[in-house]
């Protein structure tokens, strides 16, 4: 026992600095102040075919300009209802998916009346194969039919070319597919800022989704390891070291748990309405903003953090949705940059979902995961993966929107084409942590991170400045059966 009683050590413990973070938000899917839901949904269906229609066109050209069958050459057809029976032909146009299980507007006007609507369901795919692909323009539609239709990976919204010839039923016999495939890729540091900041220092990005943040006492524990990780404030001092390298934590959606649900018809009608003034405990909790706001207050003094809203979190439903407001944090948001300065980021940047912009030179797309779970249920896959893969090719981070994914009704544009392709593309809230790097036609690479939800599975996603390569760090609470 003596022996612990001792004087300190004389030694001198280096001080650890965090890296700076070289940081440009891009502002692509900020609407405007004064918003209009009067304009009709089919105008974007048409803006994103005239914006992609073109690179389809060329893709489609170059792999079929010289392709003969029966010594019958194809030919380009403008229109689809151009189409002739017989002639084999290719033409280009928007997807539309005939699914009798989808979702309709009826379910959505039964929900507002508190009617029974039928429950949600996994997959829009029908057993019995009613399925229907179509594919459609400004002229008409025309049933899709073939083998590559069970191949290619197709849902409601996508831009395609496609090949072959219309039998006597009026159906198109599907040879070939094209996609528009990735869109042109920015070099890195292209964003504007200065690649001296990088210069000579590791760093990494740390990601992290699903916080799920509810105010009870279950949340605490697993976000104060993950505060004091970030901090540098726990293990060993190599493991400190390596925390210091992080430049930026991005909160790609669902940091708040989701609230509960409404009331049964029954219920409201059978409760007497009084008047309450001032708070009321029973409809509205602040815990759960409050503890977000206590980790957020927490770890911006050492750490900038890029804030995005999920499906569960307090902003619009609609794509895109807009930036949590900062007076949910009235801690944190004094590290916000200031009201005017709409094109100023501060250290707390509050951002929209979807998000893009460059961290450390690379061009990063971000999402909370609402348009990949939507991509699920119209299709037999379950890789995920493969899903944001195709979803830079077809050039549209949100394919499904406006048909089953709410958004905005875009007049001038269609904000979810895909003008440039990013470096990194994350998708948040997905139920397991994968990974891949695709390649496109003229050398583009991009590093895809699938990020599940921290409440469930504990894991921290770090994202290597330079390299690009993606570790997890995972944190979890003993309980007596870990092992």
């Amino acid at each position: 026992m003596g022996s612990l009683l001792h004087l300190p050590k004389d030694r001198d413990y280096p001080q650890i600095d965090r890296v700076s973070s070289a940081y440009t938000p891009l502002h692509s899917f900020r609407l405007e102040e004064e918003k209009h839901y009067q304009q009709q949904y089919g105008d974007m269906y048409f803006l994103r075919l005239a914006k992609l229609k073109p690179a389809v066109e060329e893709m489609a050209t170059e792999a079929w300009s010289d392709i003969e069958i029966a010594g019958e050459s194809v030919r380009r057809v403008e229109r689809v209802l151009d189409v002739r029976q017989g002639e084999l032909c290719w033409v280009a146009g928007t997807v539309y998916m005939d699914m009798p299980l989808k979702p309709n507007i009826l379910d959505d006007i039964s929900k507002d009346y508190w009617i029974s609507a039928p429950p949600p369901r996994k997959k829009y795919t029908s057993a019995s194969g009613e399925d229907k692909v179509m594919l459609e323009d400004e002229s008409g539609r025309l049933r899709l039919i073939g083998s590559p239709l069970q191949v290619d990976m197709l849902v409601t919204g996508c831009i395609i070319a496609v090949m072959g010839t219309e039998n006597a039923n009026g159906e198109f016999e599907v040879i070939d597919i094209r996609l528009p495939d990735l869109a042109p890729q920015p070099a890195r540091w292209s964003g504007g800022a200065s690649a001296d900041l990088g210069a000579g220092t590791r760093r990494k990005i740390a990601i992290a989704s699903g916080l799920n943040i509810s105010g009870t006492a279950a949340d605490v524990l697993n976000h104060n390891l993950l505060t004091e990780f970030l901090l540098g404030e726990a293990l060993t001092p190599s493991v400190q070291a390596s925390a210091a390298q992080i430049s930026r934590l991005i909160l790609a959606g669902n940091s708040l748990a989701e609230s509960s649900p409404l009331p049964a018809h029954e219920d409201v009608a059978g409760k007497k309405a009084g008047r309450k003034y001032g708070y009321d405990s029973s409809a509205y909790n602040p815990a759960p903003s409050a503890n977000l706001d206590e980790l957020l207050a927490t770890l911006l003094p050492s750490l900038p953090i890029t804030l995005l809203p999920g499906p569960t979190d307090p902003a619009n439903v609609s794509l895109p949705q807009q930036p949590l407001h900062t007076a949910l944090f009235p801690h944190s948001r004094a590290y916000a940059a200031p009201p005017s300065s709409k094109d100023e980021a501060g250290w707390f940047d509050s951002v929209t979902n979807p998000w893009q912009g460059d961290v450390e030179g690379w061009r990063i797309l971000a999402t909370g995961g609402q348009p990949v779970d939507d991509i699920f249920k119209y299709v037999e896959e379950e890789d995920r993966l493969e899903m944001m893969e195709r979803m830079l090719r077809w050039r549209c981070c949100a394919p499904t929107a406006p048909d089953t994914l709410w958004c905005y009704p875009f007049q001038d544009r269609d904000a979810f084409v895909i003008e440039e392709c990013p470096h990194v593309f994350i998708v948040g809230n997905q139920p397991k942590f994968d990974t891949v790097v695709i390649q496109g036609p003229s050398n583009q690479r991009v590093r895809l991170i699938a990020v599940p939800a921290f409440s469930a599975t504990g894991e921290l996603i770090l994202l290597d400045s330079e390299t690009l390569e993606v570790e997890i760090v995972q944190f979890e609470i003993f309980n007596g059966t870990n092992t």
